[in-house]
């Protein structure tokens, strides 16, 4: 997505994108597009957006084996944590794109 979108592109890019990554629910609420809206007037990127997306749904399905299943994800605002987790690491671009590819491998379909 591109970072010159309007607050309406925006906003309808990060629910489809929070709505396809695996471990939600799918569903978006009211709340949802408020905070997608926040996101976008704080002027955090799409692409830190959907490399937090990308962080978090990995890291739930790379748990090991016999570990309890975890909930679905049922807010947007879960991923604020990892959002804020993104906007401070120093690592390569690369490093969103292997787990995209892990996520792609691990990930049930949807």
């Amino acid at each position: 997505m591109d970072d010159g979108a309007s607050q309406e592109e925006y906003i309808r890019w990060v629910l489809e994108a929070y709505r396809k990554t695996p471990g939600t629910m799918g569903a978006i609420r009211r709340t949802d597009r408020v905070l997608a809206a926040q996101l976008y007037q704080r002027g955090i990127s799409a692409s830190v957006v959907e490399n937090a997306f990308v962080l978090a749904a990995t890291r739930r399905l790379m748990r090991p084996a016999n570990a309890p299943p975890l909930g679905s994800i049922r807010s947007l605002a879960y991923f604020l944590p990892v959002i804020e987790e993104v906007l401070g690491l120093r690592v390569s671009p690369d490093y969103f794109q292997y787990l995209r590819h892990k996520l792609e491998r691990i990930a049930p379909s949807r």
